[in-house]
């Protein structure tokens, strides 16, 4: 018995979210002519009046919420699964007076090798396999890591294999499959927004899960060190023993999600080959192909990359940014980046209100000229409240660049190519991701901060205009 047997959707199963009789008939029009070769939904179908796009219509779709819960679970997971990382190398690896640094990068690692390595391949797997099935799976399969570190630790403990403690290696290796199995979730999970969510919707339900990682961000970083100290607590109060409360609150966060995601249905009628093993190579060459021959998504794709390396640039660059500001230390310079995650959740939350007055290109051009005006105010800043001032406001335009672009590639993308293109960008983004991380201390520590950030304004300015010749369709 497989997961997707109970996906087999009722004739009026998805109905939560009545479309627009506009919406209704590009839906029908679409079906009829074969454009994209969708998946036939029936909620596209079968309503005839709709209430305005925005949260209160993602937000009476069963399915979408039953998604978007799993994600707070599953985010919140990720978000501190690090902390926990640091926590275990505290208590049980680091010496005293030894710096953790090498500890954590070493994790770190560990952590983005599979990102880089995997990132497009999981997608061409991902584009064979049922979205559901994916997203269930490999959230218990990350649970089941998380959860298994505590015996694991015992069972080696006093352990040494090449100078290192095996406990420390296994600590890589779960890294190291977490962050694998994410690559497989990743992709299905925008694939699967796609398939019950309504094009009008896109954007709220882009908007939503926007707000939903900003806010885990902050949680994570601001108070999961604290959280997870009171999950041990909880766990001595109820005999569970000492040090496994935390590793039993993120592992058990994961598998909620999975559990969680089960009764959610995508409606997956398409058939997926069984005997036929994915030509990987071909398949990547078909995504890459695709998204060449596709103005807009190539536009969304590269202007996602310019804004995740400017936000990767930022993170080292806010470090130093507290170090010189009078006002704060060094070690609180999650501070600041906490003011540019409240303001990417105040953005996606204005967007509701103003994105049926811009297009999506307008929005995401306008929203690239922000991020360099708020670089810009922000590199002449000596004050902590203005730095705050500008990192808030680079949030609010880097959501006004993050979400509409998403929403182009997932409502322009036909099923067949979704694994494949969602891939590649999970791929690109994570390699923005990664070589800013290096490239931007050593740029800091030739030219200064204020010379970086004005660096970071004049490529997304430049990126914004740029791309605007891929959008000569909207």
């Amino acid at each position: 018995m497989r997961l997707s047997d109970f996906d087999k959707a009722p004739e009026n199963e998805f109905t939560d979210v009545p479309t627009t009789s506009e919406a209704s008939s590009e839906s029908q029009v679409d079906l009829v002519t074969g454009k994209g070769d969708a998946t036939v939904r029936p909620e596209t179908v079968a309503a005839s009046s709709a209430p305005e796009p925005g949260f209160f219509a993602v937000l009476q779709n069963r399915n979408f919420v039953t998604l978007w819960s799993g994600q707070i679970f599953s985010q919140l997971a990720d978000k501190v699964y690090l902390v926990l990382m640091i926590a275990i190398i505290e208590s049980q690896f680091q010496s005293e007076n030894q710096s953790i640094s090498g500890w954590v990068s070493a994790i770190m690692m560990a952590s983005t090798i599979p990102a880089v390595l995997f990132g497009s391949l999981a997608g061409v797997f991902v584009d064979r396999w049922h979205k559901k099935e994916v997203l269930v799976i490999t959230n218990l399969l990350r649970g089941v890591l998380v959860l298994s570190v505590p015996f694991l630790l015992w069972l080696t403990k006093g352990q040494v294999v090449a100078n290192l403690p095996l406990g420390f290696e296994i600590l890589l290796i779960v890294s190291f499959l977490v962050s694998t199995l994410t690559q497989f979730f990743s992709p299905a999970e925008q694939a699967a927004i796609s398939m019950i969510v309504d094009k009008p919707n896109l954007l709220s339900a882009n908007s939503l899960y926007t707000t939903t990682a900003m806010g885990s961000l902050i949680v994570g970083f601001a108070i999961g060190e604290p959280i997870l100290a009171l999950a041990d607590s909880l766990g001595a109060s109820i005999g569970l023993g000492v040090n496994i409360g935390k590793e039993l609150l993120v592992g058990a966060s994961y598998a909620l999600a999975g559990i969680l995601l089960i009764v959610m249905r995508t409606g997956e009628t398409k058939q997926i080959p069984t005997g036929d093993e994915p030509h990987v190579l071909a398949d990547l060459r078909d995504g890459v192909r695709y998204l060449g021959e596709h103005q807009q998504l190539k536009g969304a794709l590269i202007k996602l990359v310019i804004l995740n390396s400017v936000i990767a640039s930022m993170t080292v660059v806010a470090v130093r940014m507290a170090e010189l500001l009078p006002e704060i230390k060094a070690s609180q310079f999650g501070f600041l980046l906490a003011a540019g995650g409240v303001g990417m959740g105040l953005g996606a939350v204005g967007l509701n209100y103003i994105d049926r007055k811009l297009s999506r290109a307008q929005l995401s051009l306008y929203g690239l000229l922000g991020v360099a005006a708020s670089l810009v105010g922000l590199s002449f800043s000596q004050s902590l409240w203005l730095s705050l001032l500008c990192l808030v406001g680079m949030g609010v335009f880097s959501a006004s660049v993050a979400i509409p672009t998403q929403t182009t590639i997932q409502s322009e993308t036909p099923e067949e190519m979704r694994g494949k293109v969602f891939g590649l960008q999970n791929n690109a983004i994570n390699i923005a991701l990664s070589l800013p991380l290096a490239l931007t201390g050593l740029a800091e520590t030739a030219l200064g901060v204020p010379t970086v950030l004005l660096c970071l304004a004049a490529i997304s300015a430049i990126g914004g205009i740029f791309t605007q010749k891929y959008n000569s369709v909207d």
